[in-house]
């Protein structure tokens, strides 16, 4: 069976447009109005990351848009070469880091096109976030600079970061590092022009949705580091917090989710439109960075009941996980036309699993240290906890199958937004997690409906504008 992607709705959750909220939703507008006149040099620009599939991905080679419509004109997974745009290269030997292709990200997306038959539509999905965001008075600056809407000189405020998000959060981390650099000179610059020369740094804030939350995350600890290749953790060295003041995630599955697994073993499926299978997602480092940890004992055998290393190799070759499922033989053909042999595909495929889970297991090792955030640096939650959500799976030789849902948004369980260590283990009332929390807000509600909640809109733009420092 066929599932849908747990991330997809991201797509529709941070797109291009910082627009003005609707005031007849909590009068959002009416009541930080005379804060969002302010554009003081006081005032903190926004940058906003979306999570999985929210950038568009673009192939150079062929013009194509990879990920971010469904048209004729768009790239189709089961084309052969579309596919082989779509998903990262496997080399036997070769570093992760090292896997490059002429696919790109060209921007946050801000509509999707879809043809359906003889229909074609394009629906403008404007998050929900950026409508908020607009009513605090933060203007977009990629659509003012494209002339999109007309901000006149007043567009330096808001920025989108968007990434190749089929690539590690760590890789993206040096990215948003580099764009945060840009984007300081840039407004620094912005601000002299229009208050004189000032004393005081520009740091930002910054809001992300879902996998966002994790690049975000790495960054604030690591700065631009590489996840050491000898297995030892990056130095702890808090460059990210130099820069940012205010860190709000929205949604972020910060201790994974049963749904990379599941989809990393059945693919996604956009229904009517497209099925992406097993072998290409399995060729994305960031969905095995997405798994959970086997600490918190979410996936058991279904025979013995003992908890299950998701990051072992003897454990995919086991219980024939992803791309070496017997059904992906001919998906692996697909995307690795140029070796003639069945078993020699297996061996690339196996040898790129093998990467990506040591990638992954590094990547948790990084987020997961306690660690204290220096002064002057708030971390914010904002989380959903009254949808029924798939937590925890069974496995075994015919398949994974979900034995449990507990308390989320339907997409991230609770435990994982807040990082509860407490998970499979004896509960204790006060909460035990690595991640050093200035805040947390749960909200009754779904995974996309906590950016069109007015409580969210709110609370958010008070800790932007008002909350004192």
């Amino acid at each position: 069976m066929m599932r849908v992607w747990f991330f997809w709705a991201c797509v529709l959750v941070f797109f291009s447009g910082c627009k003005m909220l609707n005031p007849q939703r909590a009068n959002i507008a009416v009541l930080y109005n005379q804060a969002a006149q302010d554009h003081g040099p006081d005032r903190n620009p926004i940058i906003v990351i979306p999570g999985i599939l929210g950038s568009k991905l673009v192939d150079d080679a062929t013009g194509k848009m990879v990920w971010g419509a469904f048209s004729r004109e768009a790239a189709h997974p089961k084309k052969p070469a579309d596919a082989r745009s779509l998903a990262l290269p496997m080399r036997l030997g070769a570093a992760l880091a090292d896997l490059k292709d002429s696919t790109r990200s060209d921007g946050a997306l801000d509509r999707l096109k879809v043809s359906l038959w003889l229909a074609s539509v394009q629906p403008k999905a404007y998050a929900q976030l950026l409508a908020t965001l607009g009513a605090g008075g933060y203007r977009d600056s990629a659509l003012g600079e494209s002339g999109a809407i007309d901000y006149g000189n007043d567009h330096y405020t808001c920025f989108q970061f968007d990434y190749d998000w089929r690539r590690s959060c760590a890789e993206n981390a040096r990215l948003l590092s580099e764009f945060i650099e840009e984007k300081r000179s840039y407004v620094t610059q912005e601000r002299e022009k229009r208050f004189g020369p000032s004393s005081k740094p520009v740091r930002f804030d910054v809001v992300a949705h879902s996998m966002g939350g994790l690049v975000a995350r790495y960054y604030l600890r690591y700065g631009g580091q590489a996840l050491p290749a000898d297995g030892s953790l990056p130095n702890l060295n808090w460059a990210g917090a130099k820069e940012i003041e205010k860190l709000v995630l929205v949604a972020t599955p910060n201790a994974g989710s049963v749904e990379s697994l599941l989809n990393l073993n059945e693919g996604m499926t956009w229904p009517l439109l497209a099925d992406y299978d097993a072998a290409l997602l399995g060729t994305m480092p960031a969905i095995y960075e997405l798994l959970p940890r086997a600490r918190h004992g979410v996936v058991n055998d279904a025979s013995t009941g003992e908890v299950v290393d998701l990051m072992s190799l003897e454990t995919w070759e086991k219980y024939q996980w992803g791309m070496l499922a017997d059904g992906q033989a001919a998906n692996l053909k697909r995307l690795l036309p140029a070796i003639k042999s069945e078993q020699q595909r297996r061996v690339v495929a196996t040898d790129h699993i093998e990467k990506s889970l040591v990638n992954a297991k590094r990547f948790h090792a990084a987020l997961d240290r306690p660690a204290v955030l220096p002064s002057g640096t708030r971390l914010t939650l904002f989380a959903g906890d009254s949808v029924a959500t798939d937590s925890e799976l069974l496995a075994s030789s015919s398949g994974l199958k979900v034995s449990k849902k507990e308390a989320g948004d339907g997409t991230v369980a609770r435990y994982s937004a807040l990082m509860d260590e407490r998970k499979g283990h004896e509960f204790t009332r006060n909460l035990i997690t690595p991640i050093d929390w200035d805040n947390v807000t749960f909200l009754f509600e779904s995974h996309l409906g906590l950016t069109k909640n007015p409580e969210f809109a709110d609370n958010l733009l008070y800790l932007l504008l008002e909350e004192p420092r």
